[in-house]
């Protein structure tokens, strides 16, 4: 097959170099000194993916020692309830950092800001906080935020999810 004969795809539709998949901080702009400063944006975002593996990390490390000392305080190789629910927000919190990472991946690598990720993250910070809540000091109008928070961000991602629904599901 001659190389004329095969299909082009057109230059509109793929990026033109890998540095061009964010098209709102281009390495190509026209203008120096902005294109230097998208540099020092794209530099800033990898430092913020490394700096967030150190925070997942550190996040085991600590759920791994939240769990040890609970268990090595008597009563011996028992945990109370508010202990599993301590370290349950421990997990959570590492959960979120990863999510929060793949967040950071998306924006770097594709054109495409993770919309639905994001809401997905934030549900889940909100279940975190729902699972740790310590009910005796909490206020009826906290309680109410809470539940409108929980309740708009499962809306927007239920909507979120039905606007998908004809495309593959990509998470």
């Amino acid at each position: 097959m001659a190389d004329h004969d095969k299909e082009v795809t057109p230059a509109k539709s793929r990026p033109e170099s890998r540095h061009e998949l964010h098209q709102e901080l281009p390495v190509d702009f026209p203008d120096p000194f902005f294109r230097s400063l998208h540099r020092i944006i794209r530099f800033a975002i990898r430092v913020l993916a490394v700096l967030m593996v150190a925070v997942i990390l550190w996040g085991v490390c600590d759920v791994v020692y939240i769990i040890y000392d609970r268990l090595i305080t008597p009563p011996f190789l028992l945990l109370n309830i508010n202990d599993i629910f301590y370290t349950f927000g421990a997990f959570m919190a590492v959960l979120i950092a990863v999510e929060i990472f793949i967040n950071i991946r998306l924006y770097l690598g594709t054109n495409v800001f993770p919309v639905q990720l994001v809401v997905a993250t934030a549900l889940m910070a909100i279940a975190r906080k729902v699972i740790v809540l310590d009910f005796d000091t909490l206020t009826p109008m906290y309680l109410i935020g809470i539940a409108a928070t929980t309740l708009a961000l499962g809306i927007t991602y239920w909507l979120l999810r039905q606007g998908n629904q004809y495309h593959d599901w990509d998470d």
